[in-house]
């Protein structure tokens, strides 16, 4: 089964999203913020490899822009595989901004045909 890794600092959207997502058939982690997400990500054997990423952009300690850098430094592969959502116009961006660059961008509210259309672009 695919695995994908839920990253909000809000509760009752990890579940939402974790719901969603199992009810499709994958296996989900979660985690608040950025940090935790990242223990996650290390902590990955053969078996626990992430298939996704589903991260807010702003949350407490690491952000998702953060986690996402990070990712791209150390694991360039699995920062192509990883959805950004957010609240923020993202037309307003900082031209060299994560939010501007990153292709893979859902800006909230955002529906689950959405998320799915989306899900399908990054595992293509």
């Amino acid at each position: 089964m695919p695995r994908v890794l839920i990253v909000d600092d809000e509760a009752g959207i990890r579940f939402a999203l974790k719901r969603w997502f199992e009810r499709q058939h994958w296996v989900v982690d979660e985690a608040p913020d950025g940090r935790q997400a990242l223990q996650i990500i290390e902590s990955e054997t053969a078996e626990t490899a992430l298939d996704l990423i589903v991260t807010d952009l702003h949350l407490p300690g690491m952000t998702g822009d953060q986690l996402v850098l990070t990712l791209m430094a150390t694991r360039p592969t699995l920062a192509t595989r990883v959805i950004i959502t957010t609240g923020d116009a993202v037309q307003d961006a900082a031209r060299d901004s994560v939010l501007a660059t990153h292709p893979h961008v859902l800006q909230k509210p955002f529906d689950l045909a959405t998320l799915r259309a989306a899900v399908d672009r990054v595992l293509a």
